[in-house]
């Protein structure tokens, strides 16, 4: 059961946590390619994860994901931002969002506690698909030839 207030509390405050993401982004010494990378930019990617996050959770697809983070992983590349950067900017902003949950200590009762452990679940889930697709769409515009035949669309993937 999924805690429709965490994720509203979430959606409410994307703004703050996005200009927290951001200021971590463009100063961390792991990111340097993104301290160029203009705030409309970063806003814009950081923004739509937070603000949306209900319907992002909510997808029994992965098409939309697959479509967005392969956009990014495009962009990326194009702008010439290492993968490794760009992987570290997604694991951030799951652990920017990570963080705010917990500091907002709403948890009052072990219903609420079990409604934050499954909404971090499915948030880990989400940027897991969210990393495999960047990555996967990354390697191929890299070139790299184990990448151009593990190229298969989310539709004709099994076990999903």
């Amino acid at each position: 059961m999924l805690s429709v207030r965490l994720v509203q509390m979430i959606e409410d405050h994307a703004e703050e946590l996005t200009r927290g993401l951001i200021r971590t982004l463009q100063g961390n010494s792991r990111t340097p390619h993104y301290h160029s990378l203009t705030y409309e930019e970063l806003h814009y990617r950081t923004y739509s994860v937070y603000r949306n996050l209900g319907h992002w959770l909510s997808h029994k697809s992965e098409e939309p994901i697959e479509a967005n983070y392969s956009d990014l992983a495009k962009r990326r590349f194009a702008e010439g931002v290492p993968l490794n950067e760009v992987v570290f900017a997604l694991i951030s902003t799951k652990n920017h969002l990570h963080d705010y949950v917990r500091s907002v200590g709403l948890m009052d009762s072990a219903v609420e506690l079990h409604q934050e452990r499954e909404l971090q679940r499915m948030v880990g889930n989400f940027f897991d698909k969210a990393i495999y697709y960047t990555v996967r769409v990354y390697e191929h515009e890299a070139g790299f030839p184990y990448a151009k035949a593990a190229m298969p669309s989310a539709a004709a993937t099994p076990g999903r």
